[in-house]
């Protein structure tokens, strides 16, 4: 399989994702962002589990605990928190941040190196992620900040060591492994700080299956086969399509119009993504000619120079 192909199945992961908001905003009952991440993560980490059939073993346990906890369960539970502190906007360009983390850590941990074609890469996308969804009206809360940047270190900081340890099973098990201890992290947090959740009609139901199946159950597998196979770095910037996906079904199905900044901004954010897949072209270095034996006595400005016949 080419790169190119591995690039284009993992983006997919983040270009499903992009569907959330529009689904949980026009199908799920408001109030239980905990209960949707819970629903999301753990009944699509047992049914890869069980289609696997393969558990962690030896160290495998507690490294799943850990990867679960900052890719999914803790992810899931900031950005939530960020969503409703926060406008949506604000949110979105918080979590845009995480290429850059993700550079950074993986020159620290897995010795991918910090370029400067990276650093640019991720601050083009950040403020094309803003251009397209911040308004003149966004507010700030210190606390949703912090939980929106929290949420971003926590998926950079999964990303980033799911690539140090490898994968010991197949993409399947391995996002059923982490899907199933996000969903256990959640379960907790959910029953206490939202009580139970209310009864589902079809649309719910319908929202749920989405996010659960193609947004997590087949998403997943898609995102952390890239991380193994790409370097992490250029697979982060990946993400950054979903803010993208967000506003161009925000334009096909809610009737929203792009302003020319927000076009600007889908602009960035793209050529961010597809720049930080490229890697960048080192120069050769040019080597002075060397001396033979015979001119190595003499200096460098009395060699001599040979005559016109």
């Amino acid at each position: 399989m080419s790169p190119l192909t591995r690039t284009l199945l993992t983006a997919s992961a983040p270009v499903v994702w992009g569907t959330t908001y529009w689904v949980t905003t026009q199908y799920l009952p408001p109030g239980h962002p905990l209960w949707a991440g819970l629903l999301r993560a753990l009944p699509a980490g047992l049914l890869l589990v069980a289609l696997s059939g393969h558990l962690p073993r030896g160290d495998w346990w507690w490294r799943v605990a850990v990867l679960g906890t900052l890719n999914i369960g803790a992810f899931f539970a900031l950005l939530f928190a960020a969503a409703y502190r926060l406008p949506g906007g604000v949110a979105a360009t918080l979590g845009a941040v995480s290429p850059l983390l993700v550079a950074l850590l993986a020159h620290l941990l897995v010795g991918e190196r910090l370029t400067v074609h990276r650093l640019t890469c991720g601050l083009v996308g950040v403020v094309g992620v803003g251009l397209m969804v911040l308004r003149a009206s966004a507010s700030l809360d210190a606390v949703g900040v912090a939980a929106g940047l929290a949420g971003a270190a926590s998926m950079a900081t999964g990303s980033v060591l799911t690539k140090r340890w490898g994968n010991p099973t197949t993409p399947l098990a391995f996002a059923g492994w982490q899907l199933t201890a996000g969903g256990l992290f959640l379960l907790p947090l959910a029953v206490a700080i939202e009580g139970t959740l209310p009864r589902l009609d079809a649309g719910a139901a319908a929202g749920y299956l989405w996010l659960a199946l193609p947004g997590a159950a087949l998403a997943y597998p898609l995102w952390f086969r890239g991380i193994g196979d790409l370097p992490v770095g250029a697979v982060a910037f990946l993400v950054l399509l979903s803010p993208a996906v967000a506003a161009v079904i925000g334009v096909g199905l809610a009737g929203e119009h792009l302003t020319g900044p927000q076009w600007t901004g889908f602009a960035l954010a793209l050529g961010a993504v597809a720049a930080a897949q490229v890697p960048p072209r080192r120069w050769p270095r040019r080597h002075a000619p060397q001396r033979t034996q015979h001119d190595t006595h003499l200096p460098s400005h009395a060699h001599p120079v040979p005559k016109e016949n």
